[in-house]
């Protein structure tokens, strides 16, 4: 991979939380859901309920795509992720542990909050492999996205 893509990759994984995933439902229809994600470089790590739809559909067939998508105040200004990937639920409890310790540097503790974080049994952590990454820039040109294969 060309060490420039994976500055500009590596600079929008650090400097966004949100990202929008999409799993297969049984019935073969794709399900779009929004998550908060950590990564560690190019790893990304979500959490969600054990009883989630997303969870469901992952255990069934971890197969998805995702996207991450600054903000941008000009269309010609877009620029953003979008991802072919593997999720696989983490079940190192020492993994997950790590994954929790990310957490609070992109999701600091807000004060007076009334909802406590769920612990690690309470919900599931997947890991996501990117395999393949289209890295957006409209700055390029219109549509303009640069493919990485990993």
């Amino acid at each position: 991979m060309d060490e420039a893509i994976r500055k500009t990759i590596q600079a929008i994984l650090d400097g966004q939380r949100i990202m929008s995933v999409a799993t297969l439902r049984p019935d073969g229809w794709p399900q779009a859901t929004t998550v908060g994600y950590v990564n560690d470089g190019l790893t990304l790590y979500f959490l969600c309920s054990p009883d989630s739809q997303k969870a469901a559909n992952l255990a069934r067939d971890n197969r998805m795509s995702l996207t991450i998508n600054p903000d941008a105040g000009q269309l010609m200004q877009i620029t953003g992720l979008s991802m072919a990937a593997r999720a696989e639920k983490v079940k190192d409890p020492d993994e997950a542990d790590r994954v929790l310790q990310l957490m609070p540097a992109k999701y600091p503790v807000q004060e007076g909050l009334k909802i406590a974080m769920p612990t690690r049994d309470q919900i599931c952590i997947f890991r996501v492999a990117p395999k393949v990454i289209s890295v957006l820039d409209y700055s390029k040109g219109f549509g303009h996205a640069d493919l990485v294969t990993l």
